[in-house]
């Protein structure tokens, strides 16, 4: 009977919700102070990424005297609005947004959970990298994060060269790595390189004791960032992750601007969305005609704040930062 008396409790102490009030007021005041101005966007949307690894909720929209029903996503990032005013003309902003992605939930994963964004007008990624560090140093008290690349994460742990070996030794490197594998598993170069960073590379970054960006991606995984040459000659994905204790907390992008590449990436996402049997997702056309009329040069960031308390704090859960975990929703 107690433990049903006491399911109204909020899931986190009160004194770590006053701290996290504090942390958000004093990110506002780093933004302020750099004359990054605050930001609000809807949080649903008539479109929503496009990508294979996300997936939205959605909700129906039925207007009065109709029984015509309209399908709205929940935003899994503010990124495609916040762009818009990028193109608008806003210069540069940020948001401190609730976000939704469906069937994620554990000790680092919330259906529902707070991102902060924000994007830099006529900074560089690694001057934007520079402001991260700042924020984390300033107000989290984090460490100096290091800087890494990809190649050399992988050459580092794994003595792989990612980008001259075969799609074939990256498999055997999995399947020798990563136990319970089955011997069918069937992926494409990317899905193998995704699982050696996931279940071998990030458990071994904790034992590093360090903040670290991860930059340089391969160009396949550019997702929504410019690619370019790097100074190997190898063509890469101009962004960086961000870890710390092996957690991942942030992804930025040097921001792809060009429409028409960004429309064949959405054509290619659905393609691979349809080979996986997940729902097509409509094209943002808002986004695409944004873009057309000209958005300037950015580099922008998505960081997990529920994850960057929870570390901020020595907590071990997410769901120990939020007023009411998504089971006591």
């Amino acid at each position: 009977m107690s433990t049903l008396q006491n399911i109204w409790q909020p899931t986190a102490e009160i004194d770590t919700l006053k701290k996290r009030a504090q942390y958000l007021a004093d990110v506002r005041l780093f933004f302020a102070n750099r004359g990054v101005w605050e930001v609000e966007t809807p949080i649903l949307s008539q479109a929503a990424p496009t990508a294979p690894y996300l997936d939205s909720f959605t909700t129906d929209y039925t207007p009065i005297g109709t029984q015509t029903k309209q399908t709205y996503y929940l935003q899994t990032s503010p990124e495609f609005a916040m762009k818009r005013l990028l193109a608008a003309g806003s210069e540069s902003i940020y948001q401190i947004a609730r976000v939704f992605r469906n069937g994620e939930q554990g000790r680092l994963h919330s259906p529902e959970f707070t991102m902060l964004e924000w994007y830099r007008t006529g900074l560089s990624l690694n001057q934007l990298m520079d402001e991260v560090n700042a924020l984390l140093q300033q107000v989290f008290g984090f460490k100096p994060i290091c800087r890494l690349s990809y190649r050399g994460v992988f050459e580092f742990f794994l003595k792989l060269n990612v980008f001259s070996c075969s799609d074939d030794e990256i498999k055997q490197c999995a399947q020798e790595r990563i136990a319970g594998l089955p011997n069918d598993l069937d992926m494409d170069r990317d899905g193998w390189l995704e699982l050696l960073m996931s279940y071998v590379i990030e458990p071994r970054l904790a034992a590093l004791n360090m903040p670290l960006f991860i930059y340089d991606f391969p160009a396949s995984q550019a997702q929504l960032a410019k690619v370019i040459t790097n100074y190997d000659g190898y063509q890469v994905a101009d962004r960086f992750e961000l870890y710390i204790d092996g957690v991942e907390l942030a992804n930025g992008y040097n921001e792809l601007l060009d429409a028409t590449e960004l429309r064949q990436r959405f054509k290619s996402d659905q393609q691979k969305r349809q080979r996986d049997n997940k729902p097509q997702i409509p094209m943002d056309k808002n986004l695409l005609s944004a873009m057309e009329s000209g958005m300037p040069a950015c580099s922008g960031v998505a960081l997990g704040i529920d994850r960057l308390l929870m570390l901020a704090m020595n907590k071990k859960e997410i769901s120990t930062v939020y007023s009411f975990s998504f089971d006591k929703a």
